[in-house]
């Protein structure tokens, strides 16, 4: 795609004014890092505060007297367990069972939203609207209406309390509240991607200017492009699209089947498949590795268990807080056990690494076995 056909969210000019080096990325120009660099983005976010600009993710709105019972049709989790403020992480799945795409769904006192990946955002809304019908239920494509800011670290609640009247002690994980931020109108919601304490804030785009200024700069949060991102989350073992999940796996295999509940009250996409997975077992999991040699593990390398090819590398990077690489990849249920020998091929060589208990890191601290 050439960068005339890509999109720009909101922030794209205060990005660039701080000398954020921009890529391409899921249709648009987004920030991979900036001057200070991945290490201390991701630094940051660990012990501090930092932002990231996540407004080319898509946001879909359901509204109607259907739409909770609409959106539980379409996803794997149960909408009916919700409470209004409420977000649940769950999936869009194909009828075999596998990952169309994984999504959070919000639940308010009149609508229904559902957060999904930036580079699915076109087929997601097009399964949706197929599978309608004649619902009593409006469902509207935001994303283009819509600005989103993730403010994550220890410290974030500090900051964004400092800025806002709502109680945010008050706003539990995977809660959310309507309130103002910086005087802007937007919803406060208790998640995020990076496996610390913070919020993402939905506001409208025009406010996107004022918003950015009263979250960045000295004495307040990082700005943190992509690459920190994309750490941030393999520590945690949070699955991205496009290599850890995708059409091809099931929730079994990649260890979500705690966002699967085949007894909820309405059938669902894949519901048949995934009775039949679950009754017989999966063949391969998703299993964390760390290198035993000196190299950073890249999505695509070939990876062999007992000089059988078994996978490809899924996730991978390195770890500031490990001191050395780590991924992610499928395994054959045999061979899941922490400490199992397995090896990559890097550029011909191959190179040792062992299976170790995800997540790498979690509460403050590092998980090696």
């Amino acid at each position: 795609m050439s960068a005339e056909k890509l999109q720009r969210t909101p922030f794209y000019d205060l990005h660039v004014g701080l000398g954020a080096k921009m890529v391409p990325y899921a249709g648009f120009e987004m920030p991979v890092q900036y001057p200070s660099g991945i290490t201390q983005e991701h630094a940051a976010v660990r012990s501090g505060v930092g932002v990231f600009d996540v407004s080319h993710m898509g946001e879909f709105e359901f509204t109607g007297p259907d739409r909770n019972a609409f959106v539980n049709r379409l996803t794997c989790n149960d909408v009916g367990a919700l409470a209004e403020g409420q977000a649940q992480y769950s999936a869009l799945l194909t009828d075999e069972g596998t990952f169309i795409d994984d999504c959070i769904v919000y639940r308010f006192d009149d609508k229904v939203m559902m957060v999904v990946n930036a580079a699915n955002l076109e087929k997601d809304w097009q399964h949706v609207v197929g599978k309608k019908e004649s619902v009593n239920c409006r469902v509207k494509n935001i994303s283009n209406d819509v600005a989103l800011l993730a403010v994550q670290g220890p410290k974030s609640e500090e900051l964004v309390q400092g800025l806002t009247q709502t109680k945010l002690g008050d706003v539990a994980y995977y809660h959310f509240a309507v309130g103002e931020v910086a005087g802007i109108e937007c919803f406060i919601a208790r998640t995020g991607y990076t496996g610390e304490d913070g919020f993402e804030l939905f506001f409208r785009a025009k406010h996107a200017e004022v918003m950015w200024h009263a979250l960045v700069g000295q004495g307040r949060a990082a700005p943190c492009g992509l690459g920190a991102r994309d750490l941030l989350r393999l520590e945690v073992g949070y699955p991205l699209y496009g290599n850890d999940i995708d059409d091809t796996t099931n929730p079994y295999e990649a260890r979500l089947g705690w966002i699967v509940k085949l007894d909820k009250s309405v059938p669902f996409a894949g519901k048949r498949a995934l009775d039949a997975v679950k009754a017989k077992g999966v063949t391969r999991k998703l299993v964390g590795f760390v290198t035993t040699e000196r190299t950073i593990p890249r999505h695509g390398y070939d990876v062999y268990l007992k000089d059988h090819k078994v996978d490809i590398v899924r996730s991978g990077g390195f770890s500031p807080l490990l001191k050395q690489g780590i991924g992610t990849t499928y395994l054959p249920t045999h061979s899941l056990a922490p400490g199992t020998k397995i090896e990559m091929d890097v550029r011909g060589k191959r190179i040792g690494a062992e299976v170790v208990k995800l997540p790498f890191y979690t509460e403050g601290s590092v998980k090696r076995t």
